[in-house]
């Protein structure tokens, strides 16, 4: 993403010049003058500059046939360019907003955080609601201590406290809802048209091709649970606003439920909202070979009570039979498919839903012995990654092929499309066992060494398998003509005429088989809409 991080990681001898933004600065971005009025920089008022100017552009080119000279042994596939492609048409064919209930929503948002910010000044008397320090003293000052003011600890602090303690942290929480930001963000991204563009970044996670967003960011919209959606959505549209806070106690939670249903078709179109059922945890169990997981879901079974009868070894039916274990099915299946154990049950919430810390271990224990197959998986692939680092020659397992090349292992899916992991070694953890480690952006956002194994490798490559299902499906939506206008994760939405296709269409061929995976069971649903929403 960075021409400059890219010139270093490969070590070109001539890499990008770093005083370039001062320059583009200087030459290339209007200057406001004190009259309001807008001047620009010519050569002559700054030649010496300028011949700077000329320099760095020259080499940003060099740099550019540097990088390519690198990687011109490793050709992008067709397939890859079609798909950049495709991502290209949805960028460039936007989705479109509105923009008048953008507006009311905003204007919302400030009479109500004002009001807000008031009742909390009245009631703590600081000045600043977001302010850590000041918010600690004064719960100090109520006999109340705390390190840390994140969701989770006020979360915590909520289930004790009483009184103005309880109120002001209440009142927090609703100035602090920074997801009405949204809405800001779709102000400065809306065309004149209405329309919202560039929204998807093509192979934006590196590690698996899987995209990521942009500008209003997509990926990370708030849930809506309301029931009167569309009753709240019309009633902040129309700026009735004594009618909102009448009906409504939390107003930021509101705006916040209500930032899907600012996208809306074109007038004469409806949406078709379709997605992928439990794709990763189909598309692991395939890979793994997970018979009975694979029946389940080719039966149109629940996975989480499935998962619960194999761990408990009692019938357990949704909302009947020794229905509460479906709970803990549910929260194995989501945190020990890559070889999560204690530590990813607690992060998913484990013990906030009532789950006993001593009986998270004995949990994590009886799904790996109920899926036999999966622990096989990550422990052929640990093995397949370090004999192919070792040795640097090809091993497969699985379907999947480990190869070595110019210092890169290759992971060769079953699409044909490659994973690669630059540099890798087998080293030493700080557990005295074998590690494997390679380059690549890490926690940091920064290029260092990265530790991985076995089970993290499994999790890469069933993402990319997901991702690649998903490319493939769009594609073939396009091909039977209908309009793709955004995709969040495993979901798409079509902007469709009215009378002109149906959910039942667009599922169909998201749920056809790619050729390269006989025996998945795929499955994709859907809903229309004249707004987006969550169905």
């Amino acid at each position: 993403m960075s021409l400059e991080s890219v010139g270093e990681v490969l070590g070109l001898e001539k890499q990008k010049l770093k005083e370039g933004k001062d320059l583009i600065r200087l030459f290339s971005i209007p200057r406001t003058m004190p009259d309001g009025s807008k001047c620009r920089c010519y050569p002559q008022d700054a030649p010496e500059k300028w011949e700077r100017y000329k320099s760095y552009n020259t080499r940003d080119v060099e740099t550019e046939m540097g990088i390519q000279e690198k990687l011109i042994k490793f050709p992008v596939s067709e397939q890859i360019w079609s798909e950049y492609i495709l991502d290209q048409i949805i960028n460039d064919r936007g989705i479109a907003l509105d923009m008048r209930f953008v507006s009311s929503a905003i204007a919302l948002d400030e009479r109500v955080k004002a009001r807000l910010a008031a009742e909390f000044q009245s009631l703590t008397d600081i000045q600043k609601p977001n302010s850590v320090i000041q918010m600690r003293e004064w719960l100090s000052k109520q006999g109340v201590e705390t390190e840390k003011l994140g969701k989770k600890e006020v979360a915590a602090l909520l289930k004790t406290v009483t009184g103005d303690v309880e109120e002001a942290l209440l009142l927090r929480q609703q100035i602090a809802k920074s997801s009405v930001k949204k809405y800001t963000a779709m102000t400065n991204a809306v065309c004149e048209d209405s329309r919202a563009r560039g929204m998807f970044q093509f192979y934006g996670a590196n590690r698996t091709g899987r995209f990521s967003g942009k500008l209003i960011q997509l990926q990370n919209l708030p849930q809506n649970h309301i029931p009167d959606l569309k009753e709240a959505r019309e009633l902040v549209r129309e700026r009735l606003y004594d009618s909102v806070e009448t009906l409504y106690d939390n107003i930021p939670d509101i705006l916040s439920q209500l930032i899907r249903t600012a996208f809306v078709p074109k007038n004469g179109c409806r949406f078709i909202v379709a997605d992928f059922s439990a794709i990763e945890a189909r598309v692991l169990s395939w890979m793994a070979g997970e018979q009975w997981r694979l029946d389940v879901f080719e039966n149109g079974g629940d996975i989480y009570c499935a998962t619960a009868e194999r761990m408990f070894h009692v019938p357990v039916v949704k909302h009947g039979e020794n229905g509460h274990l479906r709970q803990k099915g549910k929260q194995c299946e989501l945190s020990c498919g890559y070889g999560g154990s204690v530590g990813a049950l607690t992060a998913m919430g484990a013990l906030e839903s009532g789950m006993r810390e001593e009986e998270l271990k004995p949990l994590v224990n009886a799904w790996r012995t109920a899926n036999p197959n999966i622990v096989k998986l990550w422990w052929d692939v640990d093995k397949a990654v370090k004999s192919c680092i070792k040795h640097k020659k090809p091993f497969a397992t699985h379907g999947i092929v480990f190869t070595y090349q110019s210092g890169m292992m290759f992971i060769t899916l079953p699409s044909g499309r490659n994973l690669v992991y630059v540099r890798p070694r087998i080293g030493t953890n700080r557990f005295d066992g074998e590690s494997i480690t390679y380059e690549g952006v890490g926690e940091s956002k920064k290029w260092s060494r990265v530790e991985s194994y076995g089970p993290k490798f499994v999790e890469n490559i069933t993402q990319a398998i997901s991702r690649d299902i998903l490319t493939e499906a769009m594609q073939r939506i396009e091909n039977n003509g209908h309009r793709i206008v955004a995709h969040i994760h495993d979901e798409v939405i079509v902007e469709a005429p009215n009378g002109v296709s149906s959910v039942e269409e667009i599922a169909a061929i998201m749920s056809e088989n790619p050729k390269w995976a006989p025996g998945l069971p795929l499955r994709a649903e859907g809903y229309e809409c004249d707004f987006y929403k969550k169905d």
